[in-house]
């Protein structure tokens, strides 16, 4: 079977675990693009099968699940947190309806513009406020200070595609990672644009990152620990998380990374101050659908 740009794969050597968009095709080589998790990989083009429309959509039906769990997770710890903050708020004051929330605003730059636009979704769904660029991993760092200036974010995501190569060079090796020098780079940008830890919450990388080099540049999260692919989603719920916590509290690194898709093995992090805050008069123009 003949395979082309666009074309949805799975790998033989690989049992087809993971599915892929072909990127291109050129000398026998096929470059692939996960489609649920930030890899990218390169595939001898007689060890790809263009999987049929059944197994795409067995394959979505399982990720989908996943994906509901952790979204499920999401929006029950987010009713605990309000509940907590109301008990708190209401010790003080007689009427909590009141108060507004301003939560954290995020920057998400992402080297995946399919990827992108369904995180976008995501953000908006849990009320929380994102600005949204696709840029090349390569290009991440030319552009960085630019946004950073114009959107004046909160919490900064970068995140994109990268992958571990055994052959180039071993689990130390920066060279041995095809984007993770580019997302560090973004740290240490950011980094010098704010250092304070708790003014500025970034996340940086993919699939496989070099976790260690993102937590010395200045990320406050950062992937991935073992080595492992993570979710398409992951940042997301990192960054919510963030942006729905309040400024006063420190966040539990387990309770963010629970509710993630991949978990500790792919996740991890320091200790974090959340960046949301609570106002009053309430008006309607203030709100971030606080029911969300």
């Amino acid at each position: 079977m003949t395979v082309k740009m666009g074309d949805v794969v799975g790998r033989l050597s690989y049992k087809c675990d993971l599915l892929f968009r072909v990127l291109a095709v050129e000398k026998g080589v096929v470059t692939l693009v996960g489609e649920e998790m930030r890899l990218l990989a390169d595939a001898p083009i007689d060890d790809v099968k263009v999987m049929s429309l059944q197994e795409r959509e067995e394959d979505k039906n399982k990720v989908k699940e996943q994906e509901d769990a952790s979204y499920r997770l999401f929006r029950q710890d987010a009713k605990l947190m309000k509940r907590r903050q109301d008990y708190q708020t209401h010790s003080g004051y007689e009427d909590t309806s009141h108060f507004f929330e301003l939560r954290g605003r995020v920057l998400h730059i992402d080297g995946d513009a399919n990827y992108l636009d369904r995180c976008t979704d995501i953000y908006n769904k849990l009320g929380v406020p994102v600005y949204g660029v696709h840029l090349e991993e390569k290009e991440m760092p030319a552009q960085l200070a630019s946004l950073m200036e114009m959107v004046q974010p909160d919490i900064l995501v970068v995140t994109g595609h990268d992958a571990y190569s055994k052959a180039k060079g071993n689990r130390n090796d920066l060279k041995a990672y095809r984007h993770t020098k580019y997302f560090a780079e973004c740290v240490r940008i950011a980094r010098n644009h704010t250092k304070d830890l708790d003014r500025l919450l970034i996340f940086a990388g993919a699939c496989q990152s070099h976790f260690e080099t993102l937590i010395r540049a200045g990320a406050n999260f950062a992937s991935s620990p073992d080595r492992v692919n993570i979710h398409a989603l992951d940042p997301v719920y990192i960054a919510a998380k963030l942006s729905r916590s309040s400024f006063a509290d420190t966040v539990n690194l387990w309770d963010v990374i629970r509710n993630t898709i991949t978990g500790q093995k792919g996740l991890g992090g320091i200790e974090t101050k959340g960046c949301m805050r609570l106002g009053l008069p309430y008006k309607e123009a203030y709100t971030d659908d606080t029911n969300a």
